[in-house]
């Protein structure tokens, strides 16, 4: 999956090809992200997180309101920060609401690789050549304010050190 300029193409063959809701797969047209498969993440999440109360990441990834998302896939998204702390302020969140980084199974070791690579490639088409810095708050001690693991990419100026 590839961004230029806001529209969402994706790799079909040796060409890319735009979509929106839905994209190939196999062969097959099929939407990213279905109620019933929020459904199913969200009973997934529950068996291994215990019961989890909707959070506003929920809300975006169900499309219940409205977000700026810059990218997504069948396993996470990505849309600009509503209070952006830096020219281009973006997060990445996983479909499956893990709670915290801390409470992340040793079994989510493919899905949180995911989310970096997924920041990695979002960074690159936000054109953050310079760098970027990426974050990722645990807990009441780290500032964490929506629980639902999310990664903060930052970038577009010079940052600071310490940064808390």
């Amino acid at each position: 999956m590839y961004l230029r300029r806001g529209l969402r193409i994706q790799a079909v063959g040796s060409r890319l090809a735009p979509f929106g809701r839905s994209h190939r797969v196999c062969g097959a047209e099929r939407p990213l992200c279905t109620k019933s498969d929020e459904v199913r993440l969200a009973e997934e999440a529950s068996r291994r997180y215990g019961s989890l109360a909707p959070t506003i990441f929920s809300k975006v990834i169900d499309k219940s309101i409205p977000a700026d998302i810059i990218y997504e896939d069948d396993k996470c998204l990505a849309f600009r920060d509503i209070s952006p702390q830096a020219p281009v302020h973006f997060l990445v969140i996983p479909r499956v609401p893990i709670p915290r980084i801390s409470e992340a199974k040793d079994d989510d070791t493919e899905l949180l690789g995911h989310l970096l690579v997924v920041a990695k490639n979002v960074a690159k088409q936000e054109s953050l050549d310079e760098g970027y810095r990426v974050v990722i708050n645990d807990g009441k001690h780290g500032a964490q304010s929506v629980f639902h693991l999310h990664v903060h990419v930052l970038g577009g100026r010079q940052m600071k050190w310490p940064p808390g």
